[in-house]
């Protein structure tokens, strides 16, 4: 759970991001970013700021800011009622975001997990995005990711987002976040 004054600061904070990346939001997706510390009271290590643009039963588009080295904990989106999972495709618009996926492990990756999260995260081949480069991840894929030292903003494009399903590696981990 995250405090009601914690929520508005990152608010406050990921529009300085978007504004950074040239991103133009109505006073209603302002009010309507969506925070979230995945249940581990961690905001700044672990955590998102989220405006949904759409989501409906055939797409979705979304802006994810990410504040200083802030992860995206490992998850994959499954499988639901005989429908594919989730496909999305992440496109870096400012700063530095370093993608982690199944395949050749980096010897020298540029993230680390947060601290005493380390064995929840198993995916190391790194995919380096910056701004106008763009990554597509197939239905059921592991991933994770975290910004770089400016932060981020990433614009994700995908199939109907049900969040509130995914499958995080860590059994911890509560998708949906509450205000206190």
């Amino acid at each position: 759970m995250i405090s009601s004054k914690e929520a508005q600061r990152a608010r406050r904070t990921a529009m300085k991001f978007y504004s950074k990346a040239g991103i133009v939001l109505t006073p209603q997706e302002k009010k309507t970013i969506e925070v979230t510390e995945f249940g581990l009271g961690d905001l700044y290590h672990t955590g998102l700021e989220i405006v949904v643009y759409v989501n409906t039963e055939r797409y979705c588009a979304k802006e994810i800011a990410l504040f200083p080295h802030q992860t995206c904990p490992e998850h994959l989106h499954p499988n639901l009622d005989g429908e594919q999972g989730k496909q999305e495709t992440f496109r870096c618009r400012w700063g530095t975001v370093y993608l982690y996926v199944h395949g050749q492990p980096a010897t020298r990756p540029h993230s680390v997990p947060p601290a005493g999260k380390e064995k929840y995260y198993t995916v190391y081949h790194e995919v380096l995005l910056k701004p106008g480069q763009q990554y597509t991840l197939p239905p059921g894929t592991l991933h994770w990711f975290q910004a770089g030292d400016r932060g981020a903003v990433v614009s994700e494009f995908s199939s109907k987002s049900t969040d509130e399903k995914d499958v995080f590696t860590d059994p911890n981990i509560v998708r949906v976040t509450e205000e206190a």
